[in-house]
């Protein structure tokens, strides 16, 4: 009795080592089926990659029809939203459109109009301020007009001094026009403004229809490549049925037999996405010349832009998404009614 009370795990309070060992290799045996279970669902993605991404290859014309039908598709308002983009930029050469007149009280002096001029130049909203003195008003006038003799029998000058504000055509829009139209009129010796803002209310309300009218037609082409990528997964599905029969026969489970599809739907919103991108690109390319020849008719320079990185690669991300979900939407539907008999 006493031998067992003086045994070193009673005394100690340890457990035996035995006991230490064998929760050592029970856990190390389930790290190694952690990693088993990881590496094969890797390992199945990968297969189910490159397996599809090799039948989508060796097949090329049935698949490249598809990835053009979805490109076509994408491409369309991917397209107007860059010449959306492009007409917004196009308000920065009508500068002359949007300057606003200042007039000046005639008994303002140099310093009190330097003081002025510079006070308004500092505002956030205001690009450039430009002094226009009473007699280069009046030669410019006269200049214009064709009455230049006329104008010089006059004994006074009767235009009085203005400043010409540009304002920032970056965030320009009508509120922000009328804004500053309200803090230039509340200036001293400021006696009048002017500014035609309903060509800038116009073109505001034409914007805001196109981005809206890009919307719409992004939603309901979205809906299209939905049922083209689902109508060609279905097709897929149907060339397949023996071997997913034969599949689930031997005990392959619904999401086993979804993999591969989902990623043919990945393939097709991938090359439809590319293709996408490449339609918009040579449609910018080969307007880009007639479009600047025009502006130089109008003694102005403008250059379409081309479908930047982001939202180039918003388009193939699209592309992809509406891909994988076209494929998931289908493959769920048609993949319960396979059943082996």
């Amino acid at each position: 009795m006493s031998s067992v009370n003086a045994s070193p795990y009673r005394k100690n309070g340890r457990a035996p080592r035995r006991e230490s060992a064998t929760s050592a290799v029970t856990r190390r045996e389930r790290d190694d089926i952690y990693l088993t279970l990881a590496g094969r669902y890797v390992g199945g993605h990968l297969w189910a990659l490159l397996s599809t991404l090799g039948q989508f290859i060796r097949n090329p014309l049935a698949n490249l029809m598809t990835s053009m039908v979805i490109g076509v598709a994408l491409a369309m308002p991917a397209g107007f939203y860059v010449m959306l983009d492009n007409a917004r930029q196009l308000t920065g050469v009508w500068d002359d459109s949007t300057q606003i007149t200042v007039f000046l009280a005639d008994t303002i002096s140099d310093a009190e109009r330097a003081a002025l001029q510079s006070t308004i130049s500092q505002h956030h909203d205001v690009s450039g301020v430009t002094y226009v003195s009473r007699e280069q008003a009046l030669a410019e006038f006269g200049a214009d007009s064709g009455l230049a003799e006329a104008i010089a029998m006059l004994d006074e000058n009767p235009l009085p001094p203005v400043l010409i504000v540009t304002p920032a055509m970056a965030h320009l829009t009508p509120q922000v026009a009328q804004s500053l139209i309200t803090y230039l009129k509340s200036l001293p010796s400021v006696v009048d403004v002017q500014m035609d803002i309903q060509w800038v209310k116009r073109l505001s309300a034409l914007l805001d229809i196109g981005q809206r009218g890009i919307y719409l037609l992004g939603f309901f082409l979205g809906i299209a490549i939905l049922v083209i990528v689902g109508n060609t997964i279905r097709l897929i599905i149907q060339n397949k049925r023996h071997e997913i029969v034969v599949t689930k026969l031997i005990g392959g489970t619904n999401a086993f037999i979804r993999r591969p599809f989902l990623y043919w739907g990945i393939w097709f919103g991938l090359a439809g996405g590319i293709v996408a991108w490449c339609l918009v690109m040579t449609t910018i390319w080969y307007l880009k010349t007639p479009v600047g020849d025009l502006a130089s008719l109008y003694s102005t320079h403008y250059e379409l832009k081309y479908l930047g990185a982001i939202p180039g690669s918003a388009v193939i991300l699209v592309g992809i998404l509406l891909g994988l979900v076209g494929a998931w939407l289908s493959v769920g539907r048609h993949l319960r009614s396979i059943e082996p008999r």
